[in-house]
């Protein structure tokens, strides 16, 4: 891909574009960190994240572009994400140290060229409508302007939630109820995940969102390549819950953690990507079990906290059994989403 692709159409002749290699990273890890530190008071930006998405794994699904100013500093960054069918993440970072008049524009023609290139891979999956997704944290006026101005709308807010962890918490959480059995996904000798584990992880998972907001279907090669992507992703951090009924055991949960960076103190932590109860056994304790597995693990390996996030309207009232088990709200998040007809 030459840097001709990666232009944005009309922008002005005095910024740079470029597509990003390995060692812009740093600077795309500072720009982040600007952005979260201006929106929500604090930043929390992995640096090894960052880097997988420029020039790693992370990367082969993404389009991607850097706009620089005539002196070579680091300005805004697009990133498209070819997610899965139908669905396409276009994120826009734009430094908050630019005049407004100045960031606007960029924005503008930033999110411009997101909807293009979401077309464009619409078009390359033989789509006739495809949902562009986005975000914003829930105090930054100023990404929330720009993404109603593009045409997007403020679908759903999420709580950014995190629990301490205790080291006495390895063995003293209580046991799961009668029935209900939580287990790592089986591995082979050489510390591989056992693919029918995995199918049946990806399959209740999806079952279990199907009456969940903006729910949508990712294929199998979709969903593991995506978490895969993760620096933080571990095999050994994948659990299948399953329950006696009538017809045998059958998968009931599962629950899919990485491990977040060390804090400030030096402490890893690890975060719930998902955690999912079908419909069949909900209200026979499995959410509360899981919970209790991971926070366990994260003892055990002496991480002190574990993070999550959860739809604020949750017809599940997840919210709430998160806020009994000891999670408090660190901040909101908002997704934004836009239809297109292609």
């Amino acid at each position: 891909m030459s840097d001709v692709a990666v232009t944005i159409d009309g922008l002005p002749d005095r910024y740079l574009t470029t597509r990003p290699v390995a060692e812009d990273a740093p600077e795309v890890a500072a720009l982040l960190a600007a952005h979260q530190q201006a929106a929500k008071g604090s930043s929390g930006v992995d640096p090894e994240a960052v880097l997988g998405q420029l020039a790693g794994t992370g990367s082969w699904t993404r389009r991607q572009v850097l706009v620089r100013d005539p002196e070579g500093r680091l300005l805004a960054w697009l990133s498209v994400h070819d997610r899965a069918a139908g669905r396409v993440l276009v994120e826009v970072t734009v430094s908050p140290d630019l005049p407004v008049d100045e960031a606007d524009l960029l924005a503008h023609h930033l999110f411009a060229a997101g909807e293009r290139h979401a077309r464009d891979i619409g078009r390359m999956r033989r789509l006739r409508t495809t949902l562009l997704d986005s975000g914003a944290y829930a105090d930054d006026p100023r990404q929330q302007a720009w993404l109603d101005g593009a045409g997007y709308r403020c679908t759903r807010t999420w709580l950014q939630m995190t629990r301490p962890v205790r080291p006495e918490e390895e063995s003293s959480l209580p046991a799961v109820r009668e029935g209900v059995v939580v287990r790592p996904v089986d591995r082979h000798e050489d510390g591989l995940p056992v693919a029918q584990d995995l199918q049946a992880v990806h399959r209740v998972l999806e079952e279990s969102f199907q009456d969940h907001f903006s729910s949508y279907r990712e294929s199998f090669p979709e969903f593991v390549m995506r978490l895969r992507e993760d620096p933080g992703h571990r095999w050994d951090h994948w659990w299948l819950a399953t329950v006696e009924t009538d017809d045998g055991v059958l998968p009931a949960g599962a629950l899919v953690s990485t491990v977040l960076r060390e804090d400030a103190a030096g402490h890893e932590g690890s975060y719930v990507d998902y955690i999912g109860v079908h419909r069949r056994a909900r209200g026979r304790g499995v959410a509360k079990a899981l919970l209790h597995i991971v926070i366990a693990d994260a003892a055990r390996r002496g991480r002190n906290r574990v993070g999550l996030e959860v739809d604020a309207d949750s017809p599940t009232g997840a919210d709430g059994l998160y806020t009994s088990m000891g999670w408090v709200t660190d901040y909101r998040t908002q997704s934004w989403h836009q239809d297109l007809d292609l």
